[in-house]
């Protein structure tokens, strides 16, 4: 995982504000520092969200978004409420819903408001893990930093939750902006309430913030300083830039951290239709007789198929029968979740092997010893993490089960 304000940091150093309309035609042209700002910015968001890591790609290469992106399937309103069962224990469940007969939202018109709607300010995603809330931000960006959409947006702010996390000292708004995009200098010079901006908060289920939305105190001046807690909270509340427009992303049990007064609309990602499960591996791969072949072996298992309108499922099938088509000899090809996610790990393991061994035969047997070892623990915690809701873990969370930092980095895909 990348830090964004690290990349940035280490890049750096080497109109009314109403929702999105065709209307406006970007930065009043006598404004020469927004627009410099606004260059800059655009320049290290198409840098940063250009090439991504696709899954949990193990060689470390990067792809291009725009050659592997498949639009996904995003509708307006809730489908079923909040679940508050733990969400590896909905999968089935969903997969098998009757999907909404509801016209699909792009996820470049997420501010666009339906005929008779009002202006939307708001916006919270939800959808599964795997299911693309973090690769939509990215293509969203992508395509306002590229000039493809959403032009009449002066600036756009990517602050992920995962990094929030870390921030243990007070900032005013104005500095928390600049500490994630360092070529932000000379921001306190721009009316920001006069401009259009957007702020992209990634992962609120990853956020381990209280947004107390009753107690924090009011705050309304962006250059105050305040807990990152109080400033969120005073943003979606719109006592902060009042006009500025959020997109929230979130795992579904934690969207009821944000009241829903404050939120306009609620949208939900429901995954790959089945004509996109198709689109994502002519995509995924440049030999189409390849994709072609693949995708005709997950068709014959009906839980594979269904399993594909989670992309994330569709990129595990895709590496673990890329590599198995390519080699008969190399075993039975899985037809069952249970196959394909042994195979991957199969995949996974001998990836590490590889990078941590020395070929012997003596180390080969050692390495498949704490291989065991280290999967019970991991299990383990995957399974403690589970039954607590957490889907992010951390040092403190590794050490409860017995595994070194060291240890678990070692089975990063990364």
């Amino acid at each position: 995982m990348i830090s964004l304000r690290d990349w940035r940091s280490g890049q750096s150093r080497s109109k009314a504000a109403s929702p999105l309309s065709s209307s406006h035609q970007g930065p009043d042209t006598g404004n020469k520092k927004l627009q410099s700002i606004q260059e800059k910015l655009k320049s290290i968001l198409e840098k940063l969200f250009k090439n991504i890591f696709e899954g949990f790609d193990d060689s470390g290469k990067r792809i291009l978004l725009n050659s592997i992106y498949t639009e996904l399937y995003i509708i307006e309103g809730d489908c079923e409420g909040v679940n508050n069962e733990h969400e590896v224990r909905q999968i089935e469940t969903a997969s098998r819903k009757q999907r909404k007969q509801d016209t699909p939202i792009k996820s470049n018109d997420m501010f666009k408001p339906s005929p008779g709607q009002e202006d939307i300010r708001t916006v919270l995603t939800k959808g599964i893990a795997g299911i693309g809330k973090t690769i939509s931000v990215q293509k969203f960006v992508l395509d306002w930093a590229t000039g493809e959409a959403n032009q009449d947006v002066d600036l756009m702010f990517v602050l992920p939750f995962r990094e929030l996390n870390l921030i243990e000292d007070e900032y005013s708004l104005l500095g928390l902006l600049q500490e994630f995009h360092p070529e932000m200098e000379g921001i306190e010079k721009i009316k920001l309430n006069d401009c259009k901006l957007v702020f992209i908060f990634d992962g609120l289920d990853e956020s381990r913030l209280t947004l107390d939305f009753q107690r924090n105190k009011r705050l309304s001046d962006v250059k105050k300083t305040s807990s990152v807690d109080v400033l969120l909270t005073n943003l979606i509340k719109g006592n902060l830039l009042p006009f500025a427009l959020l997109w929230i992303t979130s795992r579904p049990a934690a969207a009821n951290q944000i009241p829903a007064e404050y939120l306009h609309p609620l949208t939900e990602i429901q995954g790959f239709s089945d004509p996109q499960k198709e689109e994502y591996f002519k995509n995924r791969f440049i030999d189409q007789n390849l994709a072609n072949k693949i995708f005709a072996h997950v068709k014959t298992s009906r839980s594979l198929y269904i399993m594909c309108y989670i992309p994330l499922f569709c990129w595990i099938s895709a590496t673990v029968l890329e590599k198995m088509l390519d080699r008969p000899d190399i075993g039975e090809i899985p037809k069952t979740l249970t196959g394909m996610y042994a195979q991957y790990l199969l995949i996974q393991s001998n990836i590490k092997n590889k990078k941590h061994g020395n070929g012997n035969k003596t180390e080969t047997q050692k390495l498949l010893e704490s291989d065991k070892e280290i999967l019970l623990k991991l299990g383990q915690l995957a399974f403690q993490q589970l039954e607590k809701g957490n889907v992010v873990f951390y040092e403190e969370d590794l050490r409860e089960c017995g595994i070194s930092v060291t240890e678990a980095s070692r089975w990063s895909v990364h």
